[in-house]
Formats: structure tokens, C-alpha cells, sequence
């Protein structure tokens, strides 16, 4: 999709990515991702011999080009956590593919960005423990099967509970949006569960996945945002975990409108906020 491109665009006419905060990954270590992913399923995806039912549920057909890009923006994923290690908060402008599991694709997720570099900073001792906050309106059920044994990587799902996937993964935490939720309702169910998450888990890492599928009008949401309520989602939830000296590394997550810039404006809405948080917190200390 256009909307990466479109994103990058949008951000640098509002001069929120400039030359010197853009960061271009390097290639992806197969290693980092076979940590993560079955090997098997690695050397088919790219090598191109994933059957045809593999391909259908991912929703995207294979090509060289879609190796290169899905690996760029797993690579990405893991760069903008060690930013986020290094500066306190970095945001990707892509990343968020939490339907992918450990051994397949789904829902136009073919590796799990956020599995593959939550491990990388555990078994570098970059970080003991991690929670990894999904806001999009989709559950991250690639995630949750990732680490529903885990006991330092922890995925917590804020998602709408009347939508894909159909069938649900019950480990992690799970905290379920009404269908149709409005601004106040949304930000209300956060503000009532994410302060005593983090008390409870005490992490030193975050991963932030926020989609803008939550839009009012997505395609695939069912959720009643507007463009405020997506950027008082984002700026509560950088805010809350940098106040708390954890470094939070963002990613887009999903978001489907035929206008593709359309999705791309609401994706910066992330961008914004944690501009405006950068400008507020880090710049005086």
C-alpha cells in the first residue's frame, strides 16, 4: 500500500520528520528472525513457496518486492527500539503486523515486528521485561501466541470485541471495546486499566501498537473514533509510559480507507503526539 509513502510525505510537510530524526534500518538479520519465527516458515516466505492457501490468509500475493519490504520494516521495528532505548521515545513509520504467529501469516501480517524485536532486546539483555500495549482495533492474537508463556514479554490487547479474528487467543491481557465506542468511552476504558497494568507489571521497555483501524471511518473497525480521539489515545499512552522513564518505542499498526491518504493523515496522528511529548517532556530535561 501507498499510505508508508504517503505517511513519510505527510510527515515532513509538518515537519515532523526531518533529516536529522529519519533513521533508515539496515538489512534484517535472519538470525534475529528465526528466534522468533519457525525457520522452516522463514526460508518459505522468502524463497516464494508458500502454498496458495498460506498466501490467501495473509491477503497478499508473494513477490520479491514484499520480501524486501516486509523484512525492511521488521528491521525498522527493531532500530526503533534501540532509538527508543537510546532517546527514550521512537516511533516507527511503519510495523504493527501482530496477526503473524510463530509459524504462519494472517490478516496481511507476514512476520511479527513486534515478537521479532521484543526478543532481540530480551536476549540482548537489552531489556528484562516488556509490555508490549496494542491499541488496534483488531486483538494482536500473533503476539498474544507468541508469548502466552512468557513471563517477561507480556501483550496486552485493548480491542474490539466484535471483530477479527473470530476466534480469540485468551492468554496475555485482554481488554475488550465495546462495539461503536466513542472518544470518551475509548479513552475511558484505557484510563481505567492502563495506570495499574504497568503498576502491576512494573516493565522497563514498551512496545506501542496504534492502529488507526479505531477510526470512525475504517473500513474494518466497527470503532467510533474521531482524528481527536486517536491523538488523545496516542498522546495518553506515550505520555503515561514516558512520565514512568520507560522507553517507548511506536509502530503504525493497521488502517484501511480506499483514500489511502486518509490513512496516512491518521497514522500521523502518532507522529504528532509524540512530537508534541518530545517538545513537552524531553526538551526540558
Amino acid at each position: 500500500m501507498s499510505k508508508f509513502r504517503l505517511l513519510a510525505e505527510t510527515l515532513r510537510e509538518q515537519g515532523i520528520l526531518t533529516d536529522d530524526n529519519e533513521y533508515q534500518p539496515s538489512p534484517l538479520s535472519l538470525t534475529a528472525l528465526m528466534q522468533a519465527h519457525e525457520k522452516g516458515y522463514v526460508q518459505r516466505f522468502i524463497r516464494g513457496e508458500l502454498t496458495p492457501q498460506e498466501q490467501k490468509v495473509i491477503g497478499l500475493p508473494w513477490s520479491e518486492w514484499l520480501v524486501e519490504r516486509t523484512l525492511r520494516a521488521v528491521s525498522g521495528t527493531i532500530l526503533t527500539s534501540e532509538l527508543a532505548l537510546q532517546h527514550g521515545l521512537a516511533c516507527h513509520l511503519a510495523g504493527g503486523t501482530h496477526h503473524a504467529h510463530p509459524s504462519h501469516g494472517s490478516g496481511f501480517c507476514i512476520f511479527n515486528d513486534l515478537a521479532v524485536a521484543a526478543l532481540a532486546m530480551i536476549e540482548s539483555g537489552k531489556a528484562n521485561k516488556i509490555l508490549i500495549l496494542d491499541c488496534d482495533v483488531h486483538q494482536g492474537d500473533g503476539t498474544i501466541a507468541f508469548f502466552k508463556d512468557s513471563t517477561n514479554i507480556i501483550p496486552v490487547s485493548w480491542h474490539c470485541e466484535e471483530n477479527y479474528p473470530q476466534i480469540k487467543q485468551t492468554a496475555g491481557i485482554n481488554i475488550a471495546i465495546p462495539k461503536g465506542a466513542n472518544d470518551q468511552e475509548y479513552l475511558s476504558i484505557l484510563q481505567n486499566t492502563l495506570p495499574a497494568i504497568l503498576a502491576e507489571h512494573q516493565p522497563d521497555f514498551i512496545f506501542y501498537d496504534a492502529g488507526v483501524d479505531v477510526h470512525q471511518d475504517d473500513r474494518l473497525g466497527y470503532v467510533n473514533l474521531t482524528d481527536d480521539g486517536i491523538f488523545a489515545r496516542d498522546k495518553y499512552v506515550i505520555e503515561t509510559c514516558v512520565a514512568l522513564n520507560l522507553p517507548t518505542a511506536c509502530v503504525i499498526g493497521g488502517g484501511y480507507d480506499r483514500q489511502e491518504e486518509k490513512v496516512a493523515w491518521r497514522h500521523s496522528l502518532l507522529h504528532q503526539a509524540a512530537d508534541q511529548i518530545w517538545k513537552e517532556y524531553f526538551f526540558r530535561l
